[in-house]
């Protein structure tokens, strides 16, 4: 990939309907010039997954997602072997002499994310999200990838990069991620925007809906967002408030607002101290 300019990539997450700020174009442009992975952290729902996708939307590489979870294991993150293939190849040659390369090769391996976007001939991406769900070992079997750019798998051997890839981890922060992962890397926290990027955000998701409405809506969640909730509304359900009282289509807009709380607020015990604060309402 040529070399690109912070204006040249803030006009392509734009062009993508990414509004990025100077600390995002920044960190993206590192990442393209040092071939270094980004660690991104922030609280859910700021869209850190989505620049992942955008990157890869808006510079024609190629995406691939590790969804880590908690018990995610090394053969769902490379590949395995395919037992049966492999069964079914020694029957058909068990007459001749066993050797250990004929079934012990790429021809028996299943590739799983990782080790295909390292393979992979094209300029890729590779989104390895929520990481602080897996576990340290699974963690820890990642720092050759994201530092030396390659994969070793027993009985197959090691893997070069063979393509210009960007890897992006993102973190909720459920724990404490190793410090050898966050010196491979560099660091992006994604905070909950300012109201005038939020209503920015929204405007680029939405371009007809009513500039009004978008900002009575961010005002609102902005508001909310400093309550002490056990789940604070995303910059997701910003968009979907919106496109929930235009489906809604009352003329009383507050109705409309009230009426489709649940798009942004996820527990009754949320719901009923936002109803009370913001709606004067008592439930």
């Amino acid at each position: 990939m040529k070399d690109v300019s912070i204006n040249e990539i803030n006009d392509a997450l734009l062009e993508n309907k990414y509004v990025p700020n100077s600390e995002i174009s920044t960190t993206l442009f590192l990442s393209f010039s040092l071939k270094k992975p980004i660690l991104i952290e922030g609280p859910p729902g700021v869209g850190k997954t989505e620049l992942v996708k955008v990157i890869s939307d808006g510079f024609g590489r190629e995406f691939f997602r590790i969804q880590c979870y908690e018990g995610i294991t090394f053969e769902q993150i490379v590949g395995e072997w395919n037992y049966q293939k492999q069964l079914l190849h020694l029957e058909a040659v068990k007459n001749n002499e066993f050797n250990e390369s004929m079934i012990f090769n790429e021809d028996f391996f299943i590739k799983r994310p990782l080790l295909s976007a390292f393979m992979n001939d094209k300029p890729s991406v590779l989104l390895i999200d929520e990481i602080d769900k897996a576990d340290e070992e699974v963690e820890s079997f990642l720092l050759q990838a994201l530092g030396e750019k390659e994969i070793t798998i027993n009985d197959l051997g090691t893997f070069q990069l063979n393509n210009d890839l960007v890897v992006v981890l993102t973190s909720n922060s459920q724990r404490t991620l190793l410090e050898e992962t966050k010196d491979r890397c560099l660091y992006l926290y994604i905070p909950y925007p300012s109201k005038e990027r939020e209503i920015q955000i929204v405007k680029s998701k939405l371009p007809d809906a009513s500039e009004d409405l978008i900002s009575k809506v961010v005002t609102m969640v902005q508001r909310i967002r400093t309550f002490n909730l056990m789940k604070k509304p995303s910059v997701r359900g910003s968009v979907d408030w919106v496109k929930s009282v235009i489906s809604l289509n009352n003329s009383n807009v507050d109705e409309a607002l009230e009426e489709s709380i649940g798009v942004v607020i996820k527990t009754e015990a949320d719901k009923k101290r936002v109803l009370k604060e913001v709606f004067n309402k008592e439930r």
